[in-house]
């Protein structure tokens, strides 16, 4: 476990972001892989995030449990699977340079696509689009999800605009990702990104990542997020540039 200094400064508050996206501020946590890109490896940052994200699952999922819509998740899992295997031969054929730009470029795209749907106050697609629209975007979020643990743009650019209760937003969503997040174990095990200083990296962090998502489902009940929102999203697209920077140079 022999992280630098840098690492364990970005890694507290992206882990932090992961728990108040698992806990309800949905598209937060996109930001945390990025953030640990700037210290190690985009692909190492993934591997030890991926254990993080299925603890926090459980939190989240067990919050919400009573509160889903199975419509949703029937059109967009079985996609999701598709999009998972994609993103498993993506990153078994490029080099560790073209997943960098690759985070950077969806960095960069869910900030400016974040900060122009808040703007305009709505998200461009109709409420009612059919069920298969749903697949492929379920396919969308299952490559970026393999890739960066970015799944949350295509999702939402799906299930927003039908408006859902709060709650069964919530619920629809932390059900969604937690079956996604297991079903990238076996492409991350198949790529030998779980080693044991990546695990031992991954439980050393875990506390800040459970409290964090507690503290999610609480704050989501009472705050309202609209300027911290603004400010993560715009951070992401200067983190994405850096990334992407970094991968040119």
């Amino acid at each position: 476990m022999s992280e630098p200094l840098l690492f364990y400064a970005l890694a507290v508050p992206a882990v932090v972001l992961l728990g108040l996206s698992k806990g309800g501020f949905a598209g937060l946590g996109a930001l945390s892989l990025p953030m640990l890109a700037l210290a190690i490896s985009p692909v190492r940052a993934a591997a030890i995030l991926l254990p993080i994200l299925i603890v926090q699952d459980v939190v989240g999922v067990w919050a919400f449990r009573r509160d889903w819509d199975a419509a949703i998740l029937g059109w967009m899992l079985p996609g999701a699977g598709i999009g998972i295997l994609l993103g498993y031969v993506f990153a078994a054929q490029v080099s560790s340079a073209a997943v960098l730009a690759l985070v950077g470029t969806i960095s960069v795209l869910f900030g400016l696509y974040r900060l122009w749907s808040e703007r305009r106050g709505t998200v461009a697609v109709a409420a009612q689009a059919p069920g298969w629209v749903g697949s492929l975007l379920g396919i969308a979020s299952g490559f970026t999800s393999q890739i960066a643990h970015a799944g949350q743009p295509p999702f939402q650019v799906y299930v927003l605009p039908r408006r859902l209760p709060r709650d069964v937003l919530v619920g629809t969503t932390a059900i969604f990702f937690a079956a996604v997040n297991w079903a990238k174990v076996p492409a991350y095990w198949a790529l030998g990104q779980f080693d044991r200083d990546t695990l031992g990296v991954a439980a050393l962090l875990l506390p800040v990542a459970i409290a964090s998502t507690f503290a999610g489902v609480w704050l989501v009940r009472r705050v309202s997020p609209e300027r911290f929102y603004t400010a993560i999203y715009a951070l992401m697209v200067l983190v994405g540039v850096k990334l992407i920077w970094d991968a040119l140079g």
